[in-house]
């Protein structure tokens, strides 16, 4: 037999938390067809793995690629760190569906930050395009809760009719039907936030109906962090579907929480109920320069959003909300309210460019105002636009969280590229370290975690999280997506203020059986699929 590729003398680590062992890999058409003694075997192509370690490739389930993966198909920055597959629809916002309003919105943001034209509004239409141009890694895509509410009620902070409930019931089955692997929120976002424990069961149930998954950026990640786990845990409970609560690690007023939180996740496991989280390991988060101001500030879009702070007297009383903080808001809040703007760092816009890699006690200083007013303005002119990165996480959170075993790997970061229309700004270090970064880190020089448990919480367990059946380990049958890297030698390369350099140590990456990266070189191959969850799991009857 004639193989396509063998992958000769590697260290494999099947993905499954066993031992390393030395053996070859033969593939063809795509799939792992021999793990073992392949001396004799002939193949087109024999790749020399002596002193590497061979794995599944990395399930990366937390990005929010949905869009850049249309700019630039080639996921630059997640197929160097040995990622083959992104799960995208994270954090209530997905890439479809979008109607009214909402899509012209959309339109209007994806042309301006991308040069992308909206030719989609469903699921079936978005996938399909991903397929026509190609891709270099495989997608798993999630419906975002925010896209059904606004779909539906636009930005009303207000309980659902029930004619509303119902159309929006129908919009996560077509999404399901359409191949999405779940529902995702974010409910310290509008208009996710707007939504109660009731709407969200609901709309799981129908979630479970199709053997999906609930997975939230849950209602705090700080002083409420507690209650906000125990909501999630509540959903997925009383609606029969799994949950995965996004970037777990407590933020800046939550420190130490995580011993509670992990223990909750712990009694729910035991109790039948299927919960698990994701992380990655920097002490920075990055979101919206918006999400700073409180939600009432937040309500009716930008041309509201810019009349609001436009506004002398409504700015006083952000201001005063904002240190406040009735109800706590995102990670970055919580600097805020603690008046730390150095550890608050503007990382992407289009009309204050000047400005982007400065801290806002730094951009308050250069524009002689206070840090408030320096948000404001910036907001305005920038249309409400604008990321930034703050370092609010704990670090023995992150450890904590990752050494446990119901946690997984999620940068909640993009596919970039160092050029062309990705290249622009200042954006987290986390697109194009995460990976690298775990086992450099905390696997070499830590030994925080074993090679082995590293590479589970990289590949198996997000794929049985998702219910990938034929991807995550190294199985003769699987579908081949393999890494292949230095453990002695692997490193994150990127920085806060460098933050687009591709790490070392990852040598050759193949999805779907092609090679993608060879000898750390992209060579242009787009051999990603779009996986769609009907395809492998058909819904099942009686469910509501």
């Amino acid at each position: 037999m004639l193989l396509d590729i063998i992958l000769k003398n590697g260290f494999v680590v099947d993905g499954a938390g066993n031992p390393k062992f030395r053996a070859d890999v033969g593939v063809m058409d795509g799939k792992i067809v021999k793990i073992g003694g392949l001396g004799s075997s002939k193949a087109d192509r024999v790749i020399d793995a002596k002193g590497l370690v061979v794995s599944p490739g990395f399930i990366d389930v937390h990005t929010h690629s949905d869009f850049e993966l249309l700019a630039n198909p080639r996921a630059e920055s997640k197929i160097r760190q040995g990622v083959t597959t992104e799960v995208v629809g994270n954090c209530g916002m997905s890439a479809a569906p979008l109607r009214g309003e909402y899509a012209s919105k959309t339109a209007k943001s994806i042309r301006d930050k991308y040069g992308l034209t909206l030719d989609w509004s469903s699921f079936k239409e978005y996938f399909n395009r991903l397929e026509k141009q190609g891709v270099a890694v495989n997608i798993v895509s999630l419906v975002g809760h925010g896209n059904i509410r606004e779909c539906v009620m636009d930005l009303e902070n207000r309980p659902p009719t029930k004619e509303e409930m119902k159309e929006m019931k129908a919009l996560v089955a077509q999404a399901m039907e359409e191949g999405a692997f779940g529902l995702s929120t974010g409910l310290v976002y509008p208009p996710g936030r707007f939504a109660d424990t009731i709407e969200l069961i609901e709309l799981s149930k129908v979630v479970a109906k199709y053997g999906g998954i609930y997975a939230s950026h849950i209602r705090g990640e700080r002083e409420t962090l507690i209650e906000a786990t125990r909501e999630a845990i509540e959903i997925g409970e009383k609606a029969g579907v799994p949950v995965e609560i996004s970037h777990h690690p407590a933020k800046i007023g939550a420190w130490g929480k995580s011993k509670e939180t992990l223990k909750m996740i712990e009694d729910a496991r035991a109790r039948g109920v299927d919960v698990t989280c994701d992380l990655h390991t920097y002490s920075a988060g990055q979101t919206w320069l918006m999400a700073l101001l409180p939600p009432w500030a937040q309500e009716g879009g930008p041309k509201k959003i810019i009349e609001t702070l436009s506004d002398p007297e409504a700015r006083e009383r952000i201001k005063q909300d904002m240190v406040e903080e009735k109800f706590p808001g995102p990670g970055p809040c919580g600097l805020v309210k603690r008046g730390m703007w150095n550890k608050l760092m503007l990382t992407y816009c289009e009309k204050n460019k000047d400005l982007i890699g400065k801290n806002f006690a730094e951009i308050a200083k250069i524009r002689g105002v206070d840090p408030f007013d320096a948000v404001f303005d910036i907001l305005i002119e920038e249309e409400t636009a604008g990321m930034i990165v703050g370092f609010y996480y704990g670090v023995e959170d992150i450890r904590r969280v990752l050494e446990h075993p119901a946690s997984m790997i999620g940068s909640d970061g993009y596919a970039l590229a160092p050029y062309g229309i990705l290249g622009k700004g200042k954006n987290h270090p986390r697109s194009y370290g995460t990976f690298p970064m775990v086992l450099a880190r905390y696997v070499r020089e830590r030994k925080v975690l074993t090679l082995e448990e590293a590479v589970r919480k990289m590949t198996s367990l997000p794929a049985q999280k998702l219910g990938l059946r034929d991807r995550g380990l190294l199985r003769e049958g699987m579908w081949a997506d393999i890494v292949m890297f230095d453990s002695n030698r692997v490193l994150d390369k990127a920085t806060y203020d460098e933050p687009y350099q591709y790490p070392e140590g990852i040598e050759n990456v193949l999805v779907d059986g092609q090679v993608v990266i060879e000898e750390s070189v992209h060579t242009g191959t787009l051999s990603g699929k779009v996986l769609r969850k009907h395809a492998q799991f058909p819904p099942h009857q009686g469910s509501n």
